[in-house]
């Protein structure tokens, strides 16, 4: 099995990296398997009390891998395989999102789509000045479904229905603004400015952060699990339509969308 993704544990610290960046580290459905067996291990394991969530090169994620998706959309069982997927990304964000360490998202260059997502289901989100956040799945004919509840968690509807209806690109100044990341550093900080949170975060007692994190979770309703799931379902079906074909099609060829009436 090709290795996607890298984990890694130094000390308390635990990191889970996406290692494909010849790809804009897109997400096969083997990427979110794996990242689902880290998560898994990592929920089980004592010694980890904060998890950073990284990326190798220039992107931190661009979302699902479109050529994995033609290949669905191709499938003689294409809605089976769209369901599949969307199982296992939703399993990866509610992992992420109800872990009892707290999570740190470290976006080091662009996150768009899918990879929004990841970032939006961990607890904090340091961004380089050079990234920025963009869902662009109305344009492929399609929608952010189960990035849907965990942005409106993070920045309210307002700004949510901005960011998933315009589909344009919010660099991380403006992220800041609204609360979609929690701090943005020039490269050169990066590293440093991730070690100071990391460190502040573990003088913290491990139980005294799991309570806070579910207590957190019980002030906004408990129910972000429950969205993640049924938003599932309206990603699938989102898949299926005829918009949904050609968005990804003309993407493929590099050309103008010839939207239904």
């Amino acid at each position: 099995m090709e290795s996607l993704t890298r984990f890694e544990q130094h000390g308390p610290i635990a990191r889970l990296t996406l290692t494909r960046p010849n790809k804009r580290n897109a997400l096969k459905r083997e990427t979110l398997e794996q990242l689902h067996e880290h998560l898994r291990s990592l929920a089980a394991a004592i010694e980890p009390r904060v998890l950073v969530l990284a990326a190798e090169g220039d992107v931190f994620c661009a979302g699902m891998d479109l050529g994995e998706m033609q290949q669905r959309a191709n499938s003689p069982d294409s809605f089976a395989e769209w369901q599949k997927d969307s199982e296992v990304y939703c399993d990866v964000l509610a992992q992420l999102y109800s872990l009892s360490i707290p999570t740190v998202a470290a976006v080091s260059g662009p996150a768009l789509a899918g990879g929004v997502g990841l970032v939006l289901a961990c607890d904090l989100v340091i961004a380089s000045n050079r990234a920025y956040f963009m869902l662009p799945e109305p344009m492929r004919g399609i929608t952010a479904a189960m990035v849907t509840p965990l942005l409106l968690h993070r920045v309210g509807p307002g700004p949510a229905a901005s960011l998933l209806l315009s589909g344009e690109k919010w660099s991380a100044e403006r992220g800041l603004q609204i609360g979609l990341c929690h701090d943005v550093v020039a490269p050169e900080r990066f590293q440093e400015r991730l070690d100071a949170l990391t460190q502040a975060m573990l003088s913290g007692s491990r139980e005294a952060l799991a309570i806070t994190k579910r207590h957190l979770d019980q002030m906004v309703g408990g129910r972000m699990l429950q969205l993640l799931r049924e938003s599932m379902t309206v990603s699938a079906e989102a898949r299926q339509t005829a918009d949904a074909r050609e968005g990804l099609q003309a993407f493929l060829e590099k050309r103008k969308p010839a939207w239904q009436p």
